[in-house]
């Protein structure tokens, strides 16, 4: 199965040979199914944690903004200084080893803790930060090892093997809840099973890449932090902190959903099952009209399809419209966001510095995931959801305006480099 999906996908091309547009180099191939054995990992546990929070351990929904913060922002923490470390020398494949192994190790922290509040919280932050550390230099072996025409559909076909793994680990967590319910520490080592795979795969088949200019560069956050003197990047970055303020965690989506149809909180896994699956079919594309009618412009729509979702919320749609409905439009927002925000960062960074501007982007968005997820959990407890969905959306409509008048603002011309 593995050689028939990497034969299927991997790009060998002769000189001169007209490649099809969907076929990605291996190594693209091989960090995709590094994703996803780990989402397969990560997303046992996500999906089931806030059921576990707030059905079992009975916390409110402030404690379950703090936690989900922690979970959202906590790789933040070292994303930036990861980024450096692997533009430092090209290391971007050990040091993106280094992030998948603490999260691989972390689930059986999990287990080790149990129900106590602190340590989990603990344990989530290490998770992260495991998170943190590999993301920017994996992105950045993306992008090194994908022509500048094609890093659309190089990243989408990365999200969409990341994406499977994310659909596959909610329905491994619902099968093990409903033969053996309750019995969450057999989800925790089911996870570090398929977290240790995804080392192994990323270990054995992954190849270095690096460019000529980062072989001698010291260890330095000066040229990343240098990146922000390029406008459109210094855009992305803002723009990517206010957006990221105004998304509303999918937690809270799912639990929203939740409370407004009343279906069994068993089932909420499942809704991270269907988003995973429409966002599984519309990577690819996704990043295919990316590369073709512009990266900013696709971003744009996935951050509309997003303000789609809180509208379906505060409408009077009911059971399963609002249900289908609203998780059609999420797994749009992801397919048109994730990949593409990474593909359009990439075109606009120096090879030697990729992986650090990477990280400034992740960080800027990760940061401001972790407010965001605490100030609505906050503003649900304080006022109700209605009000603080119409918050969340107004800052949303704010914020991807000012995105869109600022990249035709910046963007490149005769009068405007």
């Amino acid at each position: 199965m593995y050689t028939q999906l990497r034969s299927g996908l991997t790009q060998e091309a002769q000189a001169g040979e007209r490649v099809p547009w969907w076929r990605v180099s291996r190594n693209v191939v091989n960090l995709g199914l590094t994703s996803l054995f780990t989402d397969i990992s990560s997303e046992m546990i996500s999906t089931t944690l806030p059921l576990y929070l707030v059905f079992v351990l009975r916390m409110t929904t402030l404690q379950l903004g703090v936690v989900d913060g922690v979970y959202q922002g906590a790789s933040a923490l070292m994303r930036l200084a990861a980024g450096v470390a692997a533009d430092r020398g090209g290391r971007h494949k050990e040091v993106a080893l280094a992030g998948y192994g603490l999260s691989a190790v972390c689930k059986l922290g999990m287990l080790a803790v149990g129900g106590a509040f602190g340590p989990l919280v603990a344990v989530i932050l290490a998770d992260r930060t495991g998170k943190g550390i590999r993301t920017a230099p994996r992105d950045a072996l993306i992008s090194l090892s994908s022509p500048r025409e094609r890093l659309g559909v190089a990243f989408g076909v990365h999200r969409a093997l990341d994406t499977a793994g994310a659909l596959i680990g909610p329905l491994v967590a619902f099968a093990l809840l409903t033969m053996l319910p309750g019995r969450f520490d057999v989800i925790f080592v089911v996870s570090f099973c398929f977290a240790a795979v995804g080392v192994a795969v990323i270990t054995v088949l992954v190849e270095s890449r690096r460019s000529p200019e980062t072989a001698s560069r010291r260890l330095s956050l000066r040229p990343a932090l240098g990146l922000l003197r390029l406008a459109r990047f210094r855009l992305l970055v803002l723009a990517g902190f206010g957006l990221g303020l105004a998304t509303i965690a999918d937690a809270f989506i799912y639990l929203a959903l939740q409370r407004r149809v009343d279906f069994p909180p068993t089932f909420l896994p499942l809704l991270y099952v269907l988003t995973s699956l429409v966002y599984l079919v519309l990577a690819i594309p996704a990043g295919r009209l990316a590369d073709r009618l512009g990266r900013a412009r696709v971003l744009l729509g996935g951050y509309a399809a997003l303000a789609g979702v809180y509208v379906a919320i505060l409408s009077s749609a009911e059971g399963a419209v609002l249900v289908l409905g609203s998780v059609a439009l999420f797994g749009a927002y992801y397919a048109c966001t994730d990949g593409v925000l990474a593909a359009l960062a990439s075109s606009l960074l120096p090879a030697e510095t990729r992986s650090g501007g990477l990280a400034l982007v992740g960080t800027s968005t990760a940061l401001a995931s972790m407010a965001g997820s605490v100030l609505f959990g906050a503003l649900w407890t304080t006022v109700g959801l209605q009000v603080a969905v119409v918050a969340f959306l107004a800052g949303l409509v704010v914020a991807g305006g000012a995105l869109g008048a600022g990249l035709v603002w910046t963007r490149p011309g005769p009068e405007r480099a």
